[in-house]
């Protein structure tokens, strides 16, 4: 009986350090979850000096990108998907880059050329995205569909995808044209600083629960509960698109 009550004990343990990472990770991103959030959205602040400044301006459009990257729970949630079961760096940098290609493909072009999709749609399919990476995760297509999708092409789109959410708020702000190219190059190399600092991390909090024996056995709930935040964003957007 004791040694049965004592098992219990460690495996709860095991259990709180296995889900600490994701918890954290959901939590900051629910509770962010404003109405300004819910569609891409730059910080208030942000968007009044983003409307307001002209000319080349590196250093602040370098800071507003890695503030985005940091703050941005549904990037954040997506990489956690997409390293949540890579261990060697040279696999994560190669996911990691395409992810960074995608995203700063779309997001670069898009405001350039002035190419906007609606911010609710766009984020809906980001929420979805959470969704697909969770269940790739747990095996699902190869059970239901019997094969498994390209993983890095499927990085690659759903980077293009959070690309577009980015640069389609951005339009709507109506950034200055002067200055606009190179602004737009510091923003991207700051929305990738702040992706490495993001990653850095995560990748150090997950490394500490794979070191636990309850990784492999709570590994399904998280990617789980992951789905279920992504399914959450994916209804939110929906929301507000059509009341909107």
């Amino acid at each position: 009986m004791l040694s049965t009550l004592l098992g219990g004990v460690r495996r709860r343990r095991h259990a709180t350090g296995g889900y600490r990472l994701l918890w954290i990770v959901l939590t900051l991103g629910l509770f962010s979850m404003s109405a300004d959030v819910l569609a891409h959205a730059v910080a208030e602040g942000d968007k009044g000096y983003i409307q307001e400044i002209t000319g080349v301006n590196l250093i602040a459009f370098m800071y507003l990108g890695a503030k985005h990257m940091v703050t941005g729970y549904d990037h954040l949630l997506f990489l956690l998907g997409v390293i949540f079961f890579l261990y060697q760096m040279k696999h994560i940098a190669i996911y990691v880059s395409l992810f960074a290609v995608g995203h700063s493909t779309t997001m670069l072009l898009g405001v350039y050329f002035n190419i906007g999709i609606n911010s609710y749609i766009i984020d809906a399919i980001i929420g979805l995205s959470i969704v697909y990476k969770a269940l790739d995760n747990i095996g699902a297509y190869q059970r239901w569909f019997g094969f498994q999708p390209n993983t890095k092409a499927a990085t690659l789109i759903f980077g293009f995808f959070h690309g577009f959410g980015l640069s389609s708020k951005i339009i709507e702000y109506d950034i200055s044209p002067d200055g606009l190219v190179p602004n737009l190059l510091a923003f991207n190399v700051g929305v990738e600083i702040g992706q490495l600092i993001a990653l850095a991390m995560i990748l150090i909090a997950i490394s500490f629960w794979r070191k636990t024996d309850g990784f492999f056995r709570h590994a399904y709930t998280a990617n789980v509960a992951m789905m279920s935040a992504g399914f959450l964003l994916f209804g939110y957007q929906l929301t507000g698109y059509f009341v909107a």
